[in-house]
């Protein structure tokens, strides 16, 4: 019989698209930004898989599917890449990889983000779903990334659930999920 404690962590990919992040010509403070946001927001054990990577689709790509498929990540989270400048391509990366695309996390979060700054609406953040994981595009600022996740971290846990990935339980001091009683 395994117990909780035997369980192994949950993989969750962190994602940072910055062509002067990967270069070391700026500090990642979106990666760190996640994993902050998740350390209260989740209560079961998880590990993150963090990737720094430039703006070029091919990789942006390439990463989501390795953490998809090869690392068996239930949730990926991106930051960055997600504005209108020309070389901001994580969506376009993201809608590619997925088979299923999921609109309505990328309008809740520009939601929640307009009420705060009123460029949000430049933001192009979207999720979709890879097999067994849910992909989620957020911002490269960590406050915005805070502000995305609580807008809809509650619905996270559920769609993994529906999706046939791992379990998460969240924090209930931070958020607690939604699950249909059955």
């Amino acid at each position: 019989m395994t117990t909780p404690q035997d369980k192994l962590p949950t993989q969750i990919g962190i994602v940072t698209v910055s062509d002067r992040a990967f270069r070391g010509e700026y500090e990642d403070k979106g990666g760190p930004g996640i994993i902050a946001a998740l350390s209260e927001l989740l209560d079961s054990p998880w590990q993150p898989l963090s990737v720094v990577i430039p703006d070029e689709q091919v990789l942006i790509e390439e990463a989501l599917a390795d953490l998809a498929d090869h690392k068996a990540c239930s949730l990926i989270l991106t930051t960055g890449g997600t504005g209108p400048a020309l070389r901001d391509i994580t969506p376009e990366a993201t809608e590619a990889v997925c088979h299923k695309m999921m609109p309505g996390f990328g309008e809740l979060m520009r939601a929640a983000s307009l009420k705060e700054v009123p460029t949000a609406i430049l933001s192009r953040q979207t999720a979709g779903i890879r097999g067994q994981t849910l992909i989620i595009n957020l911002p490269g600022k960590p406050s915005a990334i805070r502000t995305c996740l609580d807008a809809v971290f509650a619905a996270v846990p559920y769609c993994i659930d529906l999706i046939g990935g791992e379990r998460l339980e969240t924090n209930p001091a931070f958020c607690k999920a939604f699950r249909p009683k059955s």
